[in-house]
């Protein structure tokens, strides 16, 4: 049974299908315009057929029907769009420029093309037949859905990735049949040949995705926007696994966008940022919003000279200058991850350094923690990962030896002098700190940007890099000190470990506000054991006035952990599902997720001692890495 949204409701909706398709790999290719103050430009996504369609085509029954069926009803009066800009010539990055002016000069004719309707109607396109008309094609089109919100979509069509030169290894195993026929399921065995390749093989894969993602267009496929989703339909298609598995969608953001913020930086010089949004990316690009998505990524960003992109990815991004006054920036992740956890900061940053012997001095002194405490916890190193394959830290053996994993600061020119007095030093003794609690970092390398003045809170961690608030700053050394462990902390939980269900932010919060004073306590060699116990203390003190007081002071039900009880991590057929109050006003302000959280595993600590909790959390971490969780 399908979920009824109520628009009235707090509640913010995942409506992707993911439990016909899968994305596995996304293709952004983007320019950034501070001008208009838009994101333009291209995404391309590579898929695997869904878990559920797997499950109920195996069974011989009709799969999807039940979906189809609803989806028609709702849809009957409402039309599909095809785009009419010619973008026949628009697969290279080369040729995107073309793409750009000639959207532009439709844009200004698009008037006299476009018939209106309920739907949101943009530029350059038309209204074409209902998605589900049955005279046309017999029985009900298969119906792509993705999570997508304040969007302009341009175009939407078939990637004919069957055209890359040297693809030819990837088509051993398709199926013969009708020369159309044969050619879609070329196409679509490539993709899934690709996604499935081994973990050791990941450079290969990523090279082929990104000759893939410039393959030529080889068919528009039929959209419509809605307030949240994103529909796409190929006629004559319906069933998921005969549905194209690589698609390109030609977009462009708002400026009103809730996915990023166009703002100032604290020097006055224009920026923009993903913020950490209630309804995280969909107004970014379009995606699969549910966490069970997990999918890699590649981005190339285009932006003007003087600008730095920093963003979510392994590799320290080295602008590349295209033509004069143009530079692109290119990152990727082999990790897979929600597409929530995507985050991106184009500005004026400047890198905050010290002259190379005193960080050199720095790492030295502050990596002399000794090794998690158990030895034996490294055993455990050599068993399989319970995780989907990839290029996994805990397996490799130089990883699990860095306990300071490579750093960058930036910040604003006016900051940069408060950076370097607290912010650079404490980072190698916080990533100590943290690889004695807990061992193997999961990430890479840390990018630290000092976020703009209007950023809503103090910290936010995404892959590979950390948001901070300038409010940190002041604070001196324990401040900045303690929210920093913090993020670092969910490296391990919230990003390592992410929730299966939204609804239980305390699994991440609650965990790094317990963990934050842990390895703030390691970081502070000065301090004596009672020193460091008072401090602790003291904290604990203050966490219970402040949860005392939100509890006493909030709707009762933002109080708890577990929202929606016994059906927490339950789905939909299709996959779609809400987060309970995920766009309630009023909690984003509050603190109760990460408060009884923090209570629950200190009380659970103390009950076994500290050391035995950390020792028992190092296996967890061992185990559960790389895959989503429930309280359970």
């Amino acid at each position: 049974m399908e979920i009824q949204l109520d628009p009235m409701k707090d509640d913010l909706p995942l409506m992707a299908n993911t439990g016909y398709m899968l994305v596995k790999h996304y293709i952004l290719d983007l320019d950034v315009d501070f001008k208009s103050k838009v994101i333009e430009g291209s995404i391309v996504l590579f898929f695997e057929t869904g878990s559920q369609y797997r499950k109920t085509s195996s069974t011989g029954k009709e799969c999807c029907q039940s979906q189809f069926d609803e989806t028609c009803k709702r849809r009957a009066s409402e039309p599909c769009h095809t785009p009419m800009i010619n973008m026949s010539t628009c697969s290279s990055k080369m040729e995107y420029n073309d793409f750009a002016i000639s959207g532009k000069e439709e844009e200004a004719n698009s008037d006299e093309n476009i018939n209106h309707s309920n739907y949101e109607q943009t530029p350059g396109i038309s209204s074409s037949k209902g998605c589900c008309d049955v005279e046309d094609h017999g029985n009900k089109d298969f119906l792509l859905v993705l999570d997508c919100c304040d969007l302009s979509v341009l175009k939407v069509e078939e990637v004919d990735v069957a055209a890359v030169s040297g693809i030819e290894k990837f088509t051993r195993s398709a199926k013969q049949t009708s020369v159309s026929k044969e050619l879609e399921n070329l196409r679509n065995q490539i993709v899934h040949e690709l996604v499935t390749l081994p973990a050791d093989r990941w450079k290969e894969q990523l090279h082929y995705f990104t000759h893939c993602s410039r393959a030529p267009g080889c068919g528009e496929l039929l959209f419509t926007t809605g307030t949240w989703s994103l529909e796409i339909r190929k006629s004559g298609i319906q069933t998921p696994a005969d549905f194209p598995h690589a698609i390109r969608i030609w977009y462009k953001t708002k400026p009103e966008g809730r996915s990023i913020t166009w703002t100032t930086d604290q020097s006055g010089r224009p920026c923009v940022y993903t913020m950490g949004s209630p309804i995280n990316n969909r107004a970014l690009f379009p995606c699969q919003e549910p966490p069970i998505a997990l999918s890699t990524w590649q981005a190339s960003v285009r932006t003007a000279e003087g600008f730095v992109v920093l963003m979510s990815g392994e590799n320290s991004a080295e602008p590349v200058q295209l033509q004069e006054g143009t530079l692109s920036w290119y990152y990727y992740v082999s990790m897979p991850m929600p597409a929530s956890t995507f985050t991106i900061a184009v500005g004026c940053w400047q890198e905050v350094k010290q002259q190379s012997f005193k960080q050199t001095a720095a790492i030295q002194t502050n990596t002399e923690f000794s090794l998690p405490s158990s030895q034996a916890d490294f055993r455990w190193h050599e068993e399989i990962c319970g995780h989907v394959e990839y290029p996994c830290r805990f397996q490799n053996p130089a990883a699990r030896l860095q306990a300071v994993i490579p750093y960058r600061v930036f910040a604003p020119w006016c900051l940069m002098e408060s950076c370097e007095e607290y912010l650079l030093q404490l980072i190698p003794q916080c990533l100590s700190a943290a690889y004695a609690t807990l061992g193997t970092h999961p990430f890479s390398r840390l990018d630290v940007l000092i976020v703009p003045s209007n950023f809503s809170s103090l910290g936010m961690a995404s892959p590979h890099i950390i948001f901070l608030s300038q409010s940190v700053l002041p604070g001196g050394s324990h401040l900045c000190g303690t929210r920093l462990c913090h993020e670092i902390a969910h490296a391990w939980f919230g990003l390592a470990i992410g929730a299966r269900d939204w609804t239980e932010e305390w699994i991440s919060e609650g965990f790094a506000t317990f963990l934050e004073d842990i390895f703030w306590a390691r970081a502070q060699q000065q301090l004596s054991h009672d020193e460091i116990k008072g401090q602790q203390e003291l904290k604990a003190l203050l966490r219970w006035h402040r949860l005392r007081d939100e509890v006493q002071n909030s709707e009762e039900e933002l109080q708890v952990l577990r929202p929606k009880k016994e059906s927490t991590g339950e789905l939909s057929e299709s996959g779609a599902s809400v987060v309970k109050y995920g766009l309630k006003a009023e909690k984003i302000f509050m603190q109760v997720h990460y408060l009884k959280g923090y209570f629950l595993l200190r009380s659970l600590a103390r009950k076994i001692g500290e050391d035995s909790y950390l020792t028992s959390l190092r296996k967890f971490v061992l185990k559960f890495h790389g895959q989503l969780v429930l309280s359970q």
